[in-house]
């Protein structure tokens, strides 16, 4: 029997939110999910797979995991069952105004989304400030909200020194499970040619892997099945056209790998939740409304 206990607080009709999680047994997420706003994940007990684009990584006590809006991500169990994390959710309007004037380059995050393995002094650093924010929001004092923004600004500024750190001696990914670099690297020749004909049967060929294994410990890592996951990189790779570009439909649709204009539509609108013109019509209001 699993035992959990979760509380979760939010601000600004849930423009930023933290929960605290504190699971005993195995647990994963039911789905695979890319969502618009920023996530920091802080693991205070236990161990979690997390798999983020195309990475399997395995996070320890201390470790920071950073999620870029858009990108994919999945968590599930090690092998060690339970685990205690806190869990930021903001969007770009709330952390923005944060640095007005001539802000560094804090956000995105700067190397994309990954996992931070933090040194000792930087873990209680960061755990502090994430603790900080969390009983800011449960005693809600008043003034609690510029003191979570506050807190806030101070951790992604961390983050970014991190980065920088890190960008100057980088580590290897270190993998815990013979099976985890080979879906990374998977994944990553999936992200390389999504746009060409893939089956599971030839990836599995190519990677020296029986179909049905690949099937089993692909979904077991990423949250999807094979065909599923690759028409998840297909789509993503389309919301990222029709918002940086004017390219149209269809073209963006034979870029990204569907032979079919209904098919593109159709899988769009199912993943997305709408049409691909109104996805760009919407985005294109969205960037208005972030301008000065």
């Amino acid at each position: 029997m699993n035992d959990v206990y979760s509380q979760k607080y939010t601000l600004e009709n849930e423009a930023f939110a933290i929960q605290y999680m504190n699971y005993r047994g195995y647990f994963k997420m039911p789905r695979d999910h890319l969502h618009s706003y920023y996530e920091i994940f802080y693991l205070l007990e236990g161990e979690r797979v997390y798999f983020i684009n195309d990475t399997v990584y395995t996070a320890q006590k201390g470790d920071l995991v950073i999620v870029n809006p858009y990108d994919l991500h999945h968590t599930s169990s090690s092998d060690v069952p339970g685990f205690e994390r806190m869990l930021i959710n903001f969007t770009p309007e709330f952390a923005l105004p944060l640095f007005a004037g001539s802000p560094p380059k804090l956000l995105p995050f700067a190397q994309g989304s990954k996992l931070l393995r933090l040194p000792l002094k930087e873990q209680t650093a960061a755990e502090g400030l994430i603790r900080q924010m969390y009983s800011e929001c449960a005693e809600a004092h008043p003034g609690y909200e510029t003191c979570v923004k506050a807190a806030l600004a101070q951790l992604l500024v961390r983050i970014h020194r991190e980065f920088l750190r890190e960008s100057r001696s980088p580590a290897p990914t270190e993998y815990t499970h013979p099976m985890h670099e080979k879906i990374s690297e998977i994944a990553a020749y999936l992200t390389r040619h999504y746009a060409e004909e893939l089956t599971l049967e030839g990836v599995a060929a190519q990677f020296f892997i029986s179909p049905s294994y690949l099937s089993r410990v692909f979904k077991k890592i990423t949250g999807y099945h094979f065909r599923e996951y690759l028409l998840q990189i297909r789509v993503k790779e389309a919301q990222r056209r029709l918002r940086e570009t004017r390219d149209k439909t269809i073209s963006i649709a034979e870029q990204t790998g569907f032979r079919h204009i209904s098919h593109f539509n159709t899988t769009f609108k199912k993943i997305v939740g709408l049409p691909p013109l109104q996805y760009r019509k919407q985005q294109q209001e969205l960037h208005q409304k972030r301008l000065p």
